[in-house]
């Protein structure tokens, strides 16, 4: 829980494929790994392939499926796929970044990061793109927790407002590269919602390599949320101008 009431709107970052770019390929680096994880399980690499797909579709996150469905360590898991990516040889901090965050207002918004991912490999992200620092709070998938919850489920969105001590979701903020993710925030009422999408580069999602497309929307425009799309963070500055500081 929130150690006192703040009642400063939040904006909420994610971190994997939002604060860095698609091109470091890392999604394809970490779709390996859990890939290796299923085989390792005793599954054939076809079998692997179907599940790993199925439970990224189902549960929004491979592990959600891996920990309802088979007796799985999650924090195992996490220590032989998100742990022993080499981040920092596939990363770097962006000093453009941090500039934008340094200029978020925050006598007027509160700055999180809001992840499904498990607390060490988004302290580690932070860290190495230089942002740690810049960041008031972190919500991330527990895995320690028994049946944690993740985006986009909706007990992720609510536990996340309760411990930001957060009554009002109409004033969140929150940028994320998956569309699923942005819809289900709006769902529940988050007021401020956008896509972050780098037209043309490919991510691994459920073991598949994706081309992110922002010119064909269409099955996600059917749910009939109009979600604003960014290539850039930096154009946050213009849909978002409240949450940063006066030009002077």
């Amino acid at each position: 829980m929130a150690e006192h009431r703040d009642d400063r709107p939040i904006v909420w970052f994610d971190i994997d494929n939002t604060l860095y770019s698609a091109s470091s390929k890392i999604s394809q680096a970490m779709g390996e790994r859990i890939h290796a994880y299923f085989v390792s399980m005793g599954f054939s690499h076809e079998e692997a392939s179907e599940l790993h797909l199925k439970y990224y579709t189902q549960y929004g996150l491979a592990l959600r499926g891996l920990t309802r469905h088979h007796d799985v360590d999650p924090l195992d898991f996490d220590k032989k796929c998100d742990g022993s990516l080499p981040l920092e040889e596939m990363i770097k901090p962006n000093p453009k970044l941090r500039k934008l965050f340094e200029d978020i207002d925050r006598s007027r918004v509160r700055v999180w990061a809001l992840t499904n991912a498990y607390k060490t490999h988004a302290e580690r992200v932070l860290r190495i793109l230089k942002l740690d620092d810049l960041v008031e709070g972190l919500i991330y998938c527990d895995y320690a927790e028994p049946n944690f919850s993740c985006k986009p489920e909706p007990e992720y969105y609510i536990k996340a407002l309760e411990k930001a001590g957060v009554t009002d979701p109409a004033r969140c903020y929150f940028v994320d590269d998956n569309r699923g993710n942005v819809v289900a925030a709006i769902r529940l009422g988050w007021g401020h919602c956008v896509q972050f999408s780098e037209h043309g580069l490919e991510v691994v999602e459920g073991g598949r390599v994706k081309q992110i497309d922002n010119e064909n929307l269409s099955d996600e425009k059917k749910s009939g949320s109009d979600v604003p799309v960014i290539a850039d963070l930096q154009q946050l500055r213009d849909v978002w101008p409240e949450i940063f500081k006066p030009e002077v």
